[in-house]
């Protein structure tokens, strides 16, 4: 009896086996889905901040205040650029080149001998974790200026060995991580409603064969292709009205924005989402490969790429290159810009425009799979 069950079981396993070696979705999820998420999350991704693009203005240059801010070219941490004026390095603030403005007044000198010296910082707070590491490194480190100061036996450039940074935000007057992350979540629910939700349906039509008894009608390919991204166009658009109406009225993050802005490029990142699901699954034609395709392509990367969760600019230059190709990424920038920062159009427009290019892309490719099954 134990001997029948044996042989049983293992013609069984071998089959399973067998199975498996011969369906690569089976060996893209067990294998390789693991080995990007070790690669991404553990070498990737970190919560620390890089290279920050920081604006520097010293109403009055001076060599003491100079002295004071000449740690900030030497760290890895900040990318300083000198300005002449608060009014460039607002300009540049707002067109979101440097996270932050450290400015000196033109008494510094005179404060710094009496030991109340500040220094004012202003940070870009749409992303409100960056901008607490910025505060906590720009007073680490003029701090550990003062103490090498000392340490040297020189002469140190203020009695009391400190400068206080007087911090001021802007975009995110509130500090809260939740203005930040809310917009985001609006980017992830499209990406489920558009490609997620599209590519499994899809592939549910092919397996039962609807698809494939439209091809037999009068009805051209424009035709199936527009009935399918209509009522999913109206369902992500509710979605979209539903996810506006909780960031205002549940989380109360502001819009600073135009509103037909926002539903413009809204709109245009539901027609890229909705492409990529007719793609997926016009290539697959089966629920389960759709649905891991869908999450790997789309879903996946939405979240862990596209600046939802870390900031891009702090990443190996190979995971900002993946994240700089997915659409997810534009629309994340677009929506913080609109929420916290208003209409600024450089940003928007440039985000806008690469949208537009990966609705032409893949409308094209979803149509020419399309048109293969209607000749």
């Amino acid at each position: 009896m134990m001997k029948k069950f044996l042989v049983r079981l293992n013609a069984l396993t071998v089959k399973e086996f067998r199975q498996i070696m011969r369906d690569p979705s089976s060996i893209l999820i067990g294998l390789i889905l693991p080995c990007v998420l070790i690669f991404i999350f553990g070498y990737g991704l970190s919560l620390d901040v890089n290279n920050i693009p920081v604006a520097v203005v010293m109403d009055k240059p001076s060599p003491v205040a100079q002295k004071v801010f000449s740690g900030l070219t030497g760290s890895r941490y900040f990318s300083p650029c000198w300005m002449s004026s608060m009014q460039e390095a607002e300009e540049l603030m707002r067109r979101r080149e440097v996270d932050a403005i450290l400015h000196t007044a033109s008494d510094f000198d005179r404060r710094l001998k009496r030991g109340e010296a500040e220094v004012q910082l202003i940070l870009h707070g749409a992303d409100s974790t960056t901008a607490t590491l910025i505060q906590q490194y720009t007073a680490g480190l003029l701090a550990l200026r003062m103490r090498s100061e000392l340490d040297m036996g020189k002469r140190p450039v203020s009695p009391t060995g400190s400068v206080e940074v007087v911090p001021r935000i802007w975009f995110n007057e509130a500090g809260t991580s939740t203005w930040y992350l809310v917009p985001g979540l609006v980017v992830i629910i499209m990406t489920l409603v558009g490609a997620f939700l599209t590519a499994l349906v899809m592939a549910r039509e092919w397996e039962r064969g609807t698809l494939e008894s439209l091809f037999v009608t009068p009805a051209g390919r424009a035709e199936i292709l527009l009935s399918k991204i209509i009522p999913y166009f109206l369902l992500g658009f509710i979605g979209l009205l539903l996810c506006l109406a909780a960031a205002r009225w549940m989380f109360g993050v502001p819009m600073r924005g135009s509103l037909w802005l926002f539903f413009l490029c809204s709109s245009l990142y539901l027609l890229v989402a909705l492409g990529l699901g007719l793609i997926i699954s016009s290539l697959t034609r089966s629920q389960f490969l759709a649905s891991q395709i869908a999450l790997i392509v789309s879903f996946l990367p939405a979240v862990i790429l596209s600046g939802f969760l870390f900031d891009l600019r702090s990443v190996p230059t190979i995971v900002r290159a993946v994240g700089s190709i997915l659409p997810a990424t534009y629309f994340m920038e677009i929506l913080k810009t609109l929420f916290l920062a208003g209409d600024n159009m450089n940003i928007i427009l440039r985000n806008s425009a690469a949208l537009v290019g990966y609705i032409v892309l893949f409308m094209a490719v979803a149509a020419h799979f399309t048109r293969k099954k209607l000749d």
